[in-house]
């Protein structure tokens, strides 16, 4: 997916109403994600600079999967409570990704549509498999909540789901992060390589002055973000490092890159710029971001934001 890294910006909620990640969900997820989202759905139309967010920069590959869910009838603004996004890699297929959602649709009344529509599903398995546009298929895992993806990438979800292939339980590093962050409005965890390019694409030309860059690369391990509208927009990133003198180094590098970026900035990304604080704490690289709703929106606009989500 296009700017993996990015996309835990791309998507709005507020706190308040947050829901862990659900559990047939978690199920489908191979122990090779690369990353894991989950939105908070029910809060979108209650924040404007959400909105704004999201009319800026969601990406094809989002717009797909929420025309994909209207083409059956769900209307991704009205009927869905919870949005969970997993991206993992495969050996002969490369990167895949599948969503699960839930809401107040009804699986009842989408395949009676289908039928309507003379749609007819195809099996794997003993899963009944149903087309969608994009060239996207789904399958419902209860009454309220489906899975849908690439057929390959729901064939791969679906082993996984049944015991043919190693689950996300078994990757110690990614279940760790996401316990920290599982059950926000919005997060997201992201693995060691996607993590180190987000890293290197962030820090631009001042990561080729780290001495023996690749070395500090390779102790980059995994990384966990949360965004919230709450009060104001609050973005927390936390970068998880081999041991403290990496994490201290990664911020005395973002803290420079912050900066050499002010430099040129516009008056509004200065002040973006301003209400960034870097630091490290133990192993881990911190990242706080916070700013009123009205100079977000200003800022969403500018070409330094735009620079960042594309």
């Amino acid at each position: 997916m296009k700017n993996l890294y990015f996309v835990v910006l791309l998507l709005c909620a507020t706190a308040g109403f947050a829901m862990p990640i659900a559990s047939s969900a978690r199920s489908m997820v191979p122990s090779e994600v690369q990353q894991l989202i989950g939105v908070d759905y029910r809060a979108l139309k209650d924040s404007p600079t959400a909105q704004a967010l999201k009319a800026q920069v969601l990406p094809d590959n989002l717009k797909e999967f929420e025309t994909a869910l209207k083409g059956i009838g769900i209307d991704a603004d009205h009927d869905l409570d919870q949005l969970d996004f997993a991206s993992f890699r495969t050996e002969k297929k490369g990167i895949q990704t599948i969503g699960v959602a839930q809401g107040s649709f009804s699986a009842k009344a989408v395949l009676k549509k289908l039928r309507l529509k003379k749609i007819a599903a195809t099996k794997y398995g003993t899963t009944s498999i149903y087309p969608m546009d994009n060239g996207l298929v789904m399958t419902f895992l209860d009454d309220n909540t489906l899975a849908f993806g690439t057929e390959a990438s729901l064939h791969s979800a679906l082993d996984t789901r049944d015991g043919k292939r190693p689950s996300l339980d078994s990757n110690s590093v990614m279940t760790d992060q996401m316990s920290a962050v599982d059950g926000s409005s919005l997060w997201s965890i992201l693995d060691q390589q996607g993590t180190q390019a987000m890293m290197f694409s962030v820090m631009g030309d001042a990561a080729a002055k780290i001495g023996d860059y690749e070395g500090v690369k390779k102790r980059i391990l995994a990384s966990r973000y949360t965004l919230n509208f709450e009060s104001g927009v609050n973005f927390d990133l936390s970068v998880l490092t081999s041991d403290s003198m990496t994490a201290a180094t990664l911020s005395t590098v973002f803290k420079g890159v912050m900066l050499y970026k002010k430099l040129n900035a516009s008056p509004i990304e200065k002040t973006a710029i301003d209400a960034t604080t870097v630091d490290s704490d133990s192993s881990n690289l911190q990242v706080h971001f916070k700013s009123d709703d009205q100079k977000f929106q200003s800022l969403i606009h500018s070409p330094l934001f735009a620079a960042i989500s594309h």
